[in-house]
């Protein structure tokens, strides 16, 4: 049930100050104070080393540790946690010690988090007996949707079964943000999503009133509890982030209630900023309110309450100087551990995939041309039917629709609602929640409408997606399929018809496939899903049900359901004839998708002539396979649907003329659409802009004439 903003602020209130201080043991309190006293030695020793440490950008949690605390020392191995660039005490609650966390800060070898390579606190671990971390990149507020998608993969092993836990032990997933952050337009999707579908997540705002050097006066019209409020089903705690007790009584009734009624909670934590922004942004260079958040500092306010608690002072001081001196021991060490070798670049980029070569019937006895869209809805359906972690979500996908080109149809009637459904418009969400779900040990299939809609969504499958693997040392692959109908089809207009592979693989750290017949597209597809890596299948909606004049050769005979097809292994639908070989009187052309058709079409009229290479996967591109082809012929053309100019296809032409020098008796020639800002509606300015058969054709004589 959803408690209303202001029931919601008066109902914790009351819960916190009916209990006493015994409602948490002393023990616990004394543990708290061990950790919150290394995190104030963690932020002194590094202002005493700062020409050291401020080689790598930090910031640390000093003003910010009771409510840190109180989350992590009630959180358990089966939850996920995304803690942010300031949460050093959250790391130091849930288990990990100074030691390793230096060893992040100095960016050595055996940093557990990343291996070196990515700064102080951005965490990611997976270690028996402690909270998940999964990735998260240091764009502001951009955890918040992956950690969304944790919950949202929680929620769908409920529902299906695939996982039941004992009383109070379900997981929960905390995603930890700074208060600047929540005016961010990917947070409010994540919102929404939480609230829409009552996820058990928890996100936890810690309110320092200031951005970097702008407050909060300058950059919100409201605070983040306000803010969530407007979110029906999204509950509101407000907390004093500065008083330890508060803070965890409320986050044990918090935790409890999403443990076992699974829906979602903010908790917004108002506490002081004691310590630069970062080590590079320094507090005395803007700061005005120093002298006033010193008066709110968390640290004093717990010791006090142990000594309260019947703590002596002496024991007090005990914990005090052991927690610095541990500091300056670890200190010690991590500064001689190892810096990481030349050689560790190249690892963790994408994990082994399973499908290395081509099996199973591509072309089955008996078998009838088959619609390219069909063979991808049924490469969809055996894996569903075969692999219970494997759904499908996105924009118009489910039971009424099937997708705007059919190609989710009857995969909702036969699977639910919640193995196929629908999603808002939020591609970010739609992206970045595969994170989340595959983290939790779900593979989804997702499906962005349009590639001119793919945008919005670039963010998350640059920053968490793309480098989860290698930014997490190899810990969190993203194991997830991205579905984007891309290409012009007839009239589709500037916000329907594009083309955005030359963006797409300039994002390392995923795989591509553009394939240009229906075998392909299904052979791709499985492989694709047994890829623990994120791929992205680029399907041009033209070839889907081959309505475009010569693109009958995309129908082909539907492959049987064991078939996959390896990534980076491109062929030739058209090979040249030895006779034109020898005379040196052929032309290779190198393209995929609508391409390979336009290419099929122009090659008519040069009989043996010509070469068609399909490179069927655009990264990993069959680089070797290209270079055979140009060697082979001596003249090349790469054609595109995109506008040339500062292309993928421009990239392909300078390799080969880098590879393939001496071997050319031409330039490498190149042909895409008219280098115009978008596709016109109008059919005669569409066709002026495009590629098309006739246009190749020329390009082939021109080449030929050489």
């Amino acid at each position: 049930m959803f408690i209303a903003h202001t029931t919601t602020k008066y109902f914790f209130s009351t819960m916190v100050k009916s209990k006493t201080s015994t409602t948490i043991k002393t023990k616990d309190l004394t543990t708290a104070f061990r950790k919150m006293a290394m995190a104030k030695a963690l932020t002194e020793l590094y202002e005493d080393h700062f020409k050291l440490v401020s080689k790598y950008v930090h910031a640390t949690s000093r003003g910010h540790e009771a409510i840190q605390l109180a989350m992590a020392l009630q959180l358990q191995q089966q939850d996920y946690v995304a803690p942010y660039y300031r949460d050093d005490a959250l790391l130091l609650g849930i288990g990990m010690e100074p030691y390793e966390l230096m060893l992040q800060l100095m960016a050595k070898r055996d940093d557990p988090f990343s291996g070196g390579r990515s700064y102080y606190s951005h965490p990611s671990l997976r270690r028996e007996g402690l909270p998940k971390i999964p990735h998260q990149s240091s764009a502001t507020g951009m955890q918040a949707i992956p950690m969304t998608g944790v919950a949202l993969g929680f929620q769908y092993q409920e529902q299906t079964g695939l996982q039941k836990w004992k009383k109070n032990t379900a997981p929960i997933s905390v995603c930890s943000l700074g208060d600047a952050s929540v005016t961010e337009g990917e947070v409010a999707e994540a919102f929404q999503m939480a609230a829409l579908r009552q996820l058990p997540i928890i996100y936890l705002v810690q309110d320092n009133g200031w951005d970097i050097s702008a407050n909060a006066e300058e950059t919100r019209a409201q605070d983040a509890a306000d803010y969530a409020a407007g979110f029906h089903g999204l509950e509101v705690v407000r907390l004093d982030g500065t008083n330890f007790e508060e803070c965890y009584l409320a986050l044990e009734k918090v935790i409890k209630t999403v443990r076992t009624e699974r829906r979602p909670f903010l908790v917004h934590a108002s506490v002081p900023l004691l310590n630069h922004h970062t080590s590079g942004v320094r507090k005395e260079w803007y700061r005005d309110d120093l002298e006033e958040q010193q008066t709110r500092d968390p640290y004093p306010k717990l010791r006090k309450h142990l000594l309260h608690a019947g703590l002596k002072e002496k024991d007090i001081q005990t914990i005090e100087q052991e927690a610095t001196a541990l500091v300056a021991s670890d200190f010690e060490r991590a500064k001689a551990a190892e810096d990481p070798r030349p050689e560790d670049l190249y690892t963790h980029d994408f994990v082994p995939s399973p499908i290395e070569v081509e099996r199973g019937e591509r072309q089955p006895s008996g078998g009838s041309p088959t619609v390219m869209v069909d063979c991808a809805l049924h490469a969809v359906e055996e894996l569903m039917k075969e692999h219970p972690e494997c759904l499908l979500y996105g924009q118009d996908v489910g039971a009424r629709l099937g997708g705007v080109f059919r190609e989710a149809a009857t995969l909702a009637q036969k699977f639910g609602d919640e193995r196929v459904f629908n999603t808002p418009i939020q591609e970010a969400f739609i992206v970045g929640s595969t994170v989340g779900m595959s983290a939790v040990g779900l593979k989804p299939f997702v499906e962005v409408q349009f590639a001119d809609y793919i945008w919005p969504g670039l963010n998350q499958l640059f920053t968490e997606v793309s480098r989860s693997c290698y930014l997490s040392n190899g810990k969190w692959p993203v194991s997830m399929v991205l579905r984007v109908p891309i290409g012009a089809s007839g009239s589709g207009g500037p916000y329907h018809s594009s083309s955005v592979e030359s963006v797409l693989t300039n994002i390392r750290g995923i795989k591509i496939a553009y394939p240009s017949n229906g075998a392909d597209l299904k052979g791709l597809m499985k492989a694709a899903y047994y890829d623990p890596n994120p791929v992205v299948m680029l399907e041009h909606k033209g070839l889907y049900w081959s309505k475009v004049p010569g693109t009958e050769a995309a129908r082909t005979v539907e492959p049987a359901a064991d078939y996959v097809l390896p990534f980076g292994q491109a062929t030739s639908p058209l090979k040249a004839a030895e006779e034109a070989l020898e005379k040196g009187n052929s032309v290779a052309v190198i393209t995929y998708g609508m391409g390979v058709h336009w290419a099929l079409n122009a090659a008519k009229k040069f009989p043996g002539q010509i070469e068609v290479v399909d490179l069927r996967t655009l990264a990993p591109l069959d680089e070797a396979y290209i270079y055979e082809a140009a060697r082979r012929h001596s003249k090349v053309l790469v054609l595109t649907e995109e506008p040339v100019h500062n292309t993928f296809a421009q990239s392909i032409a300078a390799r080969i003329q880098e590879h393939c020098f001496e071997y050319l008796d031409a330039p490498v020639m190149t042909l895409g659409a008219a280098n115009m800002p978008a596709i016109p509606l109008n059919s005669i300015l569409e066709a002026t802009m495009l590629p098309n058969a006739e246009k190749v054709a020329d390009k082939l004589a021109g080449l030929l004439a050489y």
